[in-house]
């Protein structure tokens, strides 16, 4: 690859690097168990915060799904989606920073409850345009290695970020910095590193990555909010009578993306109370298994540009479910360290080769209204994994019967995704590189 284009790439998934900040440290391992553990530990009243935490990104979850494929119509309509991705980048880095002033009391829990649920809404609404963004960077030949290397970023950017904080703010009495933890004084800190994080390594999108030029015409670009809610009800229209196989994508990944989501959320319970690690190691686990799907994405994406991005994700997709029905019948912790890795070694490639599918089944113009309807479906299928692991585990009187339900809802994805037909990767009728630069022909 030039130079040209690779500086482009870089700056594009350092983008994915700096908002890992947001995912690793603020929603997943640190900052939500501080609100809920130590801000609303001493919560009055019936409900816990742990509920309360939980219905905040449950609503902001509802704001992404309806407010996603009109946000990215409108950006692709007006030739903004650099702009729209720098005011929601700054947005979440604003609102990530301004956790600082969380104190340790839960009077603090309704603010830091607002600022998470408004910042969660911010981050996944900027990932429409990031992800609409890559066939900027990229070739038909090349953009399932170039999705591959931005998935790998995030997933490392995660863990280097939660490493520093962990050992440098976190661990035993505020960490090797020695940090106070008066009134989560090195918490709070966390939240400032991780906006600053966030904030350095998005700024080299900006500069290395031109804008696009508008799709539309100014008439129809200039709609209002509401109004571009009718664009985007004819543009599903014309998408279900000319390309419904875009749509078809939409509604399997809708499944099996809310699968790998499960892999993740349910990994650290499954490997405390059935495989028997111990709870401080989950760290160590986590950290594992992030290293292992980004080499997994890294490597795939090869794959992705030579085999197609569908038979990556079926690839992926069928050898979770091998290994899925191993992990039903081992027991102890060597055997979920074996088994448990290698299920993740297969995440990142099916969630870099959906991001790829898309882009190249999606016409020139329309790469944010189709990542925002992708937003949008798998917020409205994020129920299932979760619903149907607590129902086995309710049937089969253990946790370990949970696994079961993931793989129902995985197996419900790749049985869809195979009436999906694979792209030609190199497509020029959809993906043409006219209007996106000199930098990706």
């Amino acid at each position: 690859m030039e130079r040209g284009p690779m500086k482009k790439v870089i700056a594009w998934s350092l983008w994915d690097w700096g908002s890992a900040a947001f995912n690793a440290v603020i929603i997943t391992f640190v900052f939500s168990v501080y609100l809920v553990d130590g801000v609303g530990d001493d919560l009055p009243g019936p409900i816990s915060a742990s509920t309360w935490y939980g219905w905040a990104i449950g609503a902001g979850a509802f704001v992404i799904a309806i407010s996603a494929p009109a946000l990215g119509q409108r950006s692709d309509a007006r030739g903004r989606r650099k702009r729209t991705l720098a005011l929601l980048t700054g947005l979440v880095v604003t609102l990530t920073a301004a956790l600082f002033f969380v104190e340790d009391d839960y009077h603090y829990l309704w603010f830091g409850l607002l600022l998470v649920s408004v910042a969660s809404i911010a981050f996944e609404l900027a990932q429409v345009p990031y992800f609409a963004m890559l066939r900027q960077v990229s070739t038909p030949d090349n953009v399932g290695r170039i999705s591959g290397i931005g998935w790998a970023f995030g997933y490392l950017g995660g863990i280097v970020l939660l490493l520093i904080c962990y050992f440098g703010f976190i661990t035993g009495d505020g960490g090797i910095l020695g940090l106070s933890t008066d009134n989560g004084w090195n918490i709070r800190l966390v939240a400032l590193v991780a906006a600053a994080w966030f904030l350095v390594f998005a700024i080299p999108l900006f500069f290395a990555v031109p804008e696009l030029p508008a799709s539309a015409t100014p008439d129809s670009a200039d709609v209002g909010f509401i109004e571009s809610y009718r664009v985007l009800w004819r543009e599903l229209k014309a998408m279900w009578a000319g390309d419904r196989d875009v749509l078809r994508f939409l509604i399997a990944s809708a499944f099996y993306r809310d699968g790998l989501s499960g892999v993740f959320t349910f990994g650290g319970i499954l490997a405390v109370s059935v495989y028997g690690i111990d709870a401080a190691d989950v760290i160590l686990f986590a950290i594992a298994a992030n290293v292992v799907s980004a080499a997994g994405a890294w490597v795939a994406g090869y794959f992705d540009d030579s085999w197609g991005s569908r038979r990556v994700v079926v690839a992926s997709l069928v050898s979770m479910l091998v290994v899925a029905v191993v992990l039903l019948f081992v027991s102890g912790p060597l055997m979920f360290w074996i088994f448990g890795l290698a299920l993740c070694l297969f995440v990142g490639p099916a969630q870099a080769a959906s991001r790829t599918y898309l882009t190249r089944a999606t016409r020139t113009g329309k790469e944010g209204q189709n990542f925002g309807l992708y937003a949008m479906t798998g917020r409205a299928a994020s129920f299932m994994a979760p619903s149907l692991f607590g129902l086995f585990v309710l049937i089969g009187g253990a946790d370990r019967w949970g696994i079961l339900g993931i793989m129902i809802v995985l197996g419900i994805g790749l049985a869809l995704l195979l009436r999906v037909p694979e792209l030609a990767h190199a497509d020029d009728d959809r993906f043409s590189g006219e209007s996106h630069g000199d930098g990706v022909r």
